[in-house]
């Protein structure tokens, strides 16, 4: 059964423990305004219109997750992740064979960015598919500097042509598989699913998200977070 013209699958890798938080309780299962922080991310994407589906990638030891098989009348099903990022991310789209070609385009977003506008989901989907790939992105504003082994500023470095890298990001199924597949045969550590399409020679479309698609890292982004998602429509 192929992905229906309704929309696309999405990827949400919440296997991690959100370590730099301070907390014995995995961060995607902390609070935001009552709700767990995991429940506000697949709300906002579940209530886009491209949206068909969600992957939920959760911790082999997981007993927190609450069990839910769809949300906004979309559905959910789960995957057992791994101890990285990629691994996770893996894991979820190969359990999305059968559901999804691997011709066809999915979405991977991070369980930690709960403030996703559905105008940048939009505008990811209509210009990565045209160009073949891409990730939301925000070009990088401020100074940059470049630290020696001391903390101690060694350079300043160029800011033009930098940006930051955001989620969600939209690749080809088999294509972000293979690549990978190919990233942890070559020992590479991919920090997002750009990085590993890099690795086999692509060069995804960058396309502008806003500056306020935070991702939740630390005590004090939770605060952040509930601000902005309570301004959000």
């Amino acid at each position: 059964m192929a992905t229906t013209d309704a929309g696309l699958w999405c990827v949400v890798p919440a296997a991690g423990r959100g370590a730099r938080v301070g907390s014995a309780v995995p961060k995607q299962y902390l609070p935001i305004a009552g709700k767990p922080l995991l429940l506000h991310t697949l709300g906002r994407l579940a209530a886009h219109p491209c949206i068909a589906g969600l992957m939920v990638v959760l911790a082999a030891e997981d007993a927190l997750w609450p069990g839910l098989h769809e949300i906004a009348g979309k559905p959910i099903l789960t995957a057992t992740g791994g101890a990285e990022r990629a691994d996770s991310v893996l894991a979820g789209l190969r359990a999305l064979r059968g559901k999804v070609e691997d011709s066809q385009f999915t979405l991977v977003h991070d369980a930690a960015r709960p403030c996703i506008h559905a105008a940048d989901i939009s505008r990811l989907i209509e210009q990565g598919i045209r160009a073949g790939g891409a990730l939301l992105a925000a070009p990088v504003r401020d100074t940059l500097k470049r630290a020696d082994t001391q903390g101690r500023v060694a350079a300043t470095e160029p800011r033009e042509a930098r940006w930051r890298a955001l989620t969600p990001q939209l690749f080809r199924c088999g294509e972000l598989i293979a690549a990978l597949e190919s990233a942890r045969a070559a020992g590479i550590a991919v920090t997002d699913e750009a990085m590993a399409m890099e690795h086999m020679g692509h060069k995804p479309l960058l396309v502008e998200g806003s500056e306020d698609t935070i991702k939740v890292t630390t005590s004090a982004d939770f605060a952040l977070a509930e601000f902005l998602l309570a301004r959000m429509d």
